[in-house]
């Protein structure tokens, strides 16, 4: 099966998605998927077991669990299969980020430039009268 057969249904993209903030049991990534798709264990059970033998996701054995992961090597083919799109993005990501840069670096100049705009460490910020 193809890389994108695979990460085209929703429900194995949402797995690889619970499963990129870390290792999740079995029966952790079951409840979230019938939560949000409505379908039941043995079918998430068919989408990990599907995403495992498309080298998208590892399992191991912790005691009577069945702890699920990321395999990054999956991944890496679509990483791959991206690569001749990315000048599509980058340059404009790259543009963005000298703009932003260049901003932050001139609200840094005007702040320097008028004293009155920085604070004032004798100033009483918490609105209390002196005594």
């Amino acid at each position: 099966m193809h890389a994108f057969d695979v990460l085209g249904d929703p429900v194995r993209r949402r797995i690889l998605e619970l499963l990129a903030d870390g290792e999740l049991s079995s029966g952790a990534v079951c409840a979230v998927i019938q939560e949000e798709f409505g379908i039941s264990q043995p079918a998430v059970s068919q989408h990990l077991r599907v995403l495992r033998e498309s080298g998208f996701a590892t399992v191991r054995p912790a005691g009577t669990r069945r702890l699920y992961a990321v395999e990054p090597d999956g991944l890496r083919d679509i990483d791959e299969w991206l690569e001749r799109f990315r000048r599509f993005w980058t340059p404009p990501l790259t543009a963005l980020a000298t703009e932003l840069a260049r901003g932050q670096r001139e609200r840094r100049r005007a702040s320097d430039d008028n004293p009155d705009s920085k604070p004032n460490p004798a100033s009483n910020d918490n609105h209390e009268e002196n005594p």
